[in-house]
C-alpha cells in the first residue's frame, strides 16, 4: 500500500485494515490502530508502521482509545487486561512472583509478548514509561514534572532511567547538554530505512535489517558525543521525501546536507563515491586511481564499508575488478536490485 491508500484507510476507519498497519501522530506522540475512533490529523503529522515494535522503537506510546497493543490476532483476554492496566498507568510494575500468583507463567508471558510484539512484556513496560516521559519532556515540560506525570514514583528512579538513555544525569545534562541525533523509520520499497539526523544534516540512511545497524548507532553517538533519540527533522523529511522519489524513477541526485563524520581517507572515498554518474558502476581499483591512491585498493574497500549513508553516498555503485558484485552491507539483492533500477532509469 502506498502512504495516500493508507491515510485513506485510517480517515475511513476501514477494518480490513486493522493490524495490517498502524498510524502514528507525530504531534501527539501516539500511534493508532486504523480502526481508531479519535479525531483523525491532518496527513502531515502522520507516519505509517508495520509492526508494533517498529512504533514502539521509533518512540510512541499506544492510544488510549484504540489499545493498539491488543490487536494482535486471538490475544488472550487476561493478556488484554494486562495491557489495559500498563496503558492505563504508566507507573504499572509486576515482579515474576506477582505474575505468577495472578496465574501467568512468567516464561510463557515473554514468549508470547517477544512472538508478537518483538519484545518481553517486561521490556514494554519500560519503553512504555520512557516513552511517556519523553514524550512530556519534548512538549516542554521539566524532567522532574515529566517523570512524575509520566507515572515514575520518583525522581531518582526517572534519573536512572534518564542516564541509562541520554549517558548522563538530568541535572547535568540541563548545565551540559549533550548533542541530540534524531532517528525516524519510514517504510521504502526495498524493506524499512532509518534515518538519523543532527543539526548540521543527514548522519545515517541504511536498512532495518543491516546487521551492523546498532554498531553504527554507538559509533555516531561516540563520535559526535550525542544521544540518540526518537524524532524528526528537516533533513529525515528531506531523506525520506528524496528516497521516495528516488524509488519512484523521478530523482538521480540528492540534495539533502549530510553529516557524516569519518577520517580524511574515508571522506575522500566518499566524495568520489558521490561522483559516480546515475546509472554507472566502478571498480574499487578505478575509485582508489581516482583519488590518487591507486595502491590503496583494500583501503577503499573498507572505507567503501563504512559509509552510512545508503543510495545517497552510492557505494553500491562499486563492484570487484572482475564485474562480480561484492559484499553491500544492505545485502546483495539489494545491491543487484539498485544497479539494474538506474540502468533502467537511464
Amino acid at each position: 500500500m502506498t502512504e495516500h491508500e493508507k491515510y485513506t484507510a485510517l480517515v475511513a476507519k476501514d477494518p480490513a485494515f486493522d493490524g495490517a498497519f498502524f498510524a502514528a501522530v507525530k504531534t501527539t506522540g501516539i500511534f493508532c490502530r486504523t480502526t481508531c475512533t479519535a479525531r483523525k490529523p491532518k496527513r502531515e503529522n502522520v507516519c505509517f508502521y508495520d509492526t508494533i515494535h517498529d512504533a514502539l522503537s521509533a518512540g510512541y506510546r499506544p492510544c488510549k482509545i484504540c489499545r493498539p497493543m491488543e490487536s494482535a490476532n486471538h490475544i488472550p483476554a487476561e493478556i488484554a487486561q494486562l495491557l489495559q492496566e500498563v496503558q492505563a498507568n504508566p507507573q504499572f510494575r509486576v515482579t515474576e512472583w506477582e505474575l505468577r500468583q495472578r496465574g501467568f507463567d512468567p516464561n510463557t508471558l515473554r514468549r508470547w509478548f517477544q512472538k508478537h510484539y518483538g519484545m518481553s512484556f517486561q521490556a514494554f513496560c519500560r519503553m512504555n514509561r520512557i516513552n511517556t516521559a519523553f514524550g512530556a519532556i519534548k512538549d516542554g515540560n521539566s524532567v522532574l514534572d515529566a517523570a512524575l506525570d509520566s507515572g515514575y514514583s520518583s525522581a531518582s528512579g526517572f534519573a536512572s532511567a534518564f542516564e541509562k538513555v541520554m549517558g548522563t544525569a538530568p541535572g547535568k545534562a540541563k548545565r551540559e547538554p549533550k548533542n541530540v541525533l534524531i532517528y525516524q523509520r519510514f517504510d521504502a520499497p526495498l524493506g524499512p530505512m532509518v534515518a538519523v539526523a543532527s543539526e548540521e544534516g543527514l548522519c545515517l540512511l541504511e536498512f532495518g535489517d543491516r546487521r551492523m545497524l546498532e554498531s553504527e548507532f554507538a559509533d555516531l553517538q561516540q563520535r559526535l558525543d550525542a544521544v540518540l533519540l526518537p524524532g524528526t527533522n528537516e533533513f529525515t523529511q528531506a531523506a525520506m521525501q528524496q528516497i521516495s522519489e528516488y524509488f519512484a524513477g523521478t530523482r538521480k541526485s540528492f540534495t539533502v546536507p549530510l553529516h557524516a563524520p569519518g577520517t580524511a581517507f574515508q571522506q575522500r572515498v566518499w566524495a568520489a563515491l558521490r561522483k559516480i554518474p546515475f546509472g554507472e558502476i566502478r571498480s574499487y581499483g578505478e575509485i582508489a586511481a581516482y583519488i590518487g591512491e591507486p595502491k590503496a585498493v583494500r583501503a577503499v574497500g573498507t572505507a567503501n564499508g563504512m559509509n552510512r549513508l545508503a543510495i545517497l553516498i552510492p557505494c553500491h555503485r562499486v563492484i570487484g575488478a572482475d564485474g562480480a558484485l561484492t559484499g553491500y552491507g544492505g545485502g546483495l539483492w539489494r545491491k543487484d536490485w539498485l544497479l539494474k533500477h538506474e540502468q533502467e532509469q537511464n
